[in-house]
Formats: structure tokens, C-alpha cells, sequence
């Protein structure tokens, strides 16, 4: 479904992604974690083109990213991305955030991209709140109404930019299983987080980063499971990030 096939990318004179290669199947959930500043949130940004690259090639279901003949916008339509500030628009109403990209890009009548504002709210559990504007919600209820934002695009894959980093900590647990009923529906998902416990429930495989380079790729329960086997990098970011 992703194929990020030796991705490099520079800031000026500064390299922030070095020779990144790895692949996401159909159906699989992806972790990426990783210290501040280690690339986590560019790499995932390049995969749907928010961010260019100099170098290497990433696919998305056999379609180049970074080609020059590649509709950018349309294929962003396919995949979902969930930001850490929620990014909706403040002065349409929680159903209007829904409807309006499904209008606009997907071409669907009012009355059908209504209907699946109306389902996918009811599935991320905030069918009453439909009328409301942002403002009104808490940051968790903010995120799940982005959340529910992309799913209505039918997207073939969902991105998540630490989506929980922003909210306060009774707040996380109301997204984190939004996401695991995704994760159990099968939707293949890239998640950028800190949250181990979700990587750890729900990843298939997890990737670490440290200066832009990918450390380590393997399995979830190769990663949590032998703490021995990890380089030195991940086993010092795990004992930091596993005992609090």
C-alpha cells in the first residue's frame, strides 16, 4: 500500500530524513516513534506530499508521490491524515466539516455526504454534538470529529501526526480507541506517537527514528519483547518512555 524506498530529505544545509526505506501492507498498522527532532513527523508528512523530498521515490498503492505528473490533491483525497492541532474550520458547524470536502472533492450530493457525516459521527460517538461548532468541543471531541473528517473521504490509508500530543491526558484514551476500531476494521494506518501502550495493543510493526535515520523496523512484540536485541538508541528511549 506505502512504499517509501530511500526517502532523503534536506532544510537547507541541514539533513532531516537520511535514506529511508520501509513499507506499509494493506491492513497493517505502522508506529512510528522516536526522540523530539528525530524525522517522525516529516517522514509520515512526505508520504502524502506535505512535505517534499530531493531524494528516493515513495508509492501509494503504485502511484508516485513525488512525480511531477502526479495529482497531488487527489491523491491526498485517498489518504486520510489526522494532525496533533485538529486543523477544522472554526466557523463550520461539526457535520459542515464533514460535508465539505466530500462536496467539493468527491463531487457527493449534499444529502449523501450528510448521511456519512451523520454515520461516521455516530461511529466516533458524537452524534449529539453534530450541531455544535469547534470551539464548543474539547480537544478529545475536537480530534474524533477530525478523525471522523477523513474517514469521510473513504480514504485507502489514514496518516496520524502524534494525534494525541495535544490533548490533555484524560482526553488521549477517548482517541486512542477511535483508533484501535479502526486498527480492528483493518484500515491500514502510519501513527506517529508516544503512546506505547496503543503501540503495543494495536501496531503490527514498529519503526524507531534518531536523526532522520530509521534505527529499527520489526515486528511489535520483537520491539516491546526483546529489549536486549534493540540498538542502544531505542533500548535508552524505551527505559525513558516505558517507566512513566
Amino acid at each position: 500500500m506505502i512504499a517509501i524506498k530511500h526517502v532523503s530529505k534536506w532544510y537547507g544545509a541541514t539533513q532531516v530524513l537520511d535514506d529511508c526505506s520501509t513499507q506499509v501492507a494493506n491492513g497493517e498498522v505502522v508506529v512510528v516513534c522516536g526522540p523530539s527532532g528525530s524525522g517522525k513527523s516529516t517522514l509520515i508528512k512526505t508520504v502524502n506530499g506535505l512535505e517534499p523530498f530531493q531524494q528516493g521515490e515513495i508509492l501509494i498503492d503504485e502511484v508516485s508521490v513525488g512525480a511531477r505528473d502526479t495529482d497531488l490533491p487527489k491523491l491526498r483525497a485517498r489518504i486520510g491524515m489526522v494532525f496533533q492541532s485538529f486543523e477544522l474550520f472554526p466557523h463550520l458547524s461539526v457535520t459542515q466539516n464533514l460535508v465539505l470536502a466530500q462536496v467539493k472533492v468527491l463531487k457527493r450530493s449534499n444529502e449523501e455526504a450528510e448521511a456519512r457525516a451523520v454515520a461516521l459521527l455516530n461511529r466516533v460517538g458524537l452524534l449529539a454534538h453534530k450541531g455544535k461548532y469547534p470551539g464548543q468541543l474539547s480537544g478529545g471531541q475536537q480530534q474524533r470529529v477530525a478523525i471522523a473528517r477523513a474517514l469521510a473521504m473513504d480514504p485507502i490509508a489514514m496518516l496520524f501526526d502524534e494525534p494525541t500530543s495535544a490533548l490533555d491526558p484524560e482526553m488521549v484514551n477517548e482517541v486512542l480507541d477511535v483508533m484501535v476500531d479502526l486498527a480492528k476494521e483493518g484500515m491500514t494506518m502510519m501513527v506517529v506517537t508516544h503512546e506505547m501502550g496503543f503501540a503495543r495493543k494495536v501496531a503490527d510493526r514498529v519503526i524507531f527514528m534518531d536523526v532522520g535515520k530509521i534505527v529499527e523496523d520489526c515486528a511489535s512484540e520483537e520491539f516491546f519483547g526483546n529489549l536486549q536485541a534493540r540498538t542502544e538508541r531505542a533500548q535508552l528511549f524505551l527505559s525513558k518512555i516505558l517507566h512513566h
